[in-house]
């Protein structure tokens, strides 16, 4: 198991000094965030991040993400020429060193939330989900200040990605997706990147736009459409987490098992209600999902890929990034940490 931190480029505050005085942090995922989707991305702005992570003893490896078109996933006509971006950029990526990339096929948004700083008990925040604020709005009414929505779209750009959408129904995203993938995957061979696709977040349709990351059923038909290695997951724990019916230590069981998840999130949630729910502190018992059989069961399964602490809470009056500081993702790396060599040290004494 490779523990990373994610690090969003020279103007986070959470600094790559920072990153490496986690113990055990090996790491750090990260992208060149300049470049809009579709274009290629400078092999001069790749080796920057490459050689500021090694300057602090850390290793740049696996890049969260490389974002694809929305072309690409309405199957425009315009999409080989953007596959083929997508392509030199994997081609680019290989060649500096990079192992696993983190994607998404979500329609029109990433990651969806009501609330970026939800005032916990303890006077911490956190992002939370609540489906009724969500379903109340009208993105086609200008709504756009849901955490998760590209707010560099205008009100009659949005509207007319999502008209574009009408036609586009699960069954079409899934056919897309497997385009996507049979063009992609054969460089990924070439150049011995893996790809690791992230679920949707939170995995049900939304608005009307197909979401299809979403559970067990959907990720065997995911890993199928192109059968490979080099085709793989990444497991949000979290992501999956809220629909209960997803068993996520079940999944990385199973998943593990194949040799097809090369990438972990790893953070708890609470269910609050009917697709409702909390991201708590990383620990078992501040949440709704068992982070130790989790963990256990990356053990079991031998993984070796890369594992990252996911969304922390704002503890101890920091400010940034929702989701994304310093203190509270550190204590999760060291949790966690700490969960691996517990289960380690206990399967050598047994052995």
């Amino acid at each position: 198991m490779k523990m990373s931190f994610r690090w969003y480029g020279d103007n986070d505050p959470v600094t790559l000094e920072y990153i490496s005085q986690i113990p055990g942090m090996r790491s750090v995922v990260s992208a060149v965030y300049s470049v809009p989707p579709g274009e290629v991305w400078p092999e001069e702005a790749i080796n920057d991040i490459k050689t500021k992570c090694e300057a602090h003893g850390l290793v740049f490896d696996i890049v969260e993400s490389v974002p694809v078109h929305e072309d690409i996933k309405l199957g425009k006509p315009t999409r080989d020429k953007l596959i083929d971006v997508y392509c030199e950029n994997i081609r680019r990526l290989g060649k500096a060193g990079i192992k696993v990339i983190c994607y998404n096929f979500m329609p029109v948004f990433d990651w969806l939330r009501s609330d970026l700083s939800y005032k916990n008990e303890d006077g911490s925040t956190s992002l939370v989900y609540r489906d009724a604020t969500v379903l109340s709005l009208d993105p086609r009414k200008g709504d756009l200040s849901l955490p998760g929505w590209d707010s560099s779209y205008t009100k009659e750009g949005l509207d007319a990605l999502l008209n574009e959408y009408k036609d586009v129904d699960e069954e079409k995203l899934w056919e897309n997706m497997k385009y996507f993938l049979e063009k992609i995957i054969p460089v990924c061979e070439e150049c011995d990147v893996k790809m690791a696709i992230h679920p949707d977040d939170p995995p049900w349709g939304i608005f009307g736009l197909p979401r299809v990351i979403t559970n067990e059923e959907n990720l065997d038909r995911f890993l199928k459409l192109v059968d490979s290695p080099y085709n793989g997951l990444t497991l949000c724990t979290g992501s999956l987490g809220v629909n209960p019916d997803n068993d996520t230590a079940a999944m990385i069981r199973k998943y593990g098992k194949m040799g097809r998840i090369h990438f972990v999130h790893a953070r708890n949630i609470k269910h609050v209600g009917e697709r409702d729910f909390n991201e708590t502190a990383h620990k078992t018992e501040c949440g709704s999902l068992d982070m130790y059989d989790i963990v256990k069961a990356m053990h079991e399964v031998g993984f070796e890929g890369y594992l990252r602490p996911d969304h922390g809470r704002m503890i101890w009056g920091e400010e940034g990034r929702p989701g994304y500081g310093l203190y509270d993702r550190a204590l999760g790396a060291v949790y966690l940490n700490g969960l691996w060599e517990a289960i380690d040290r206990a399967e050598k004494l047994r052995s």
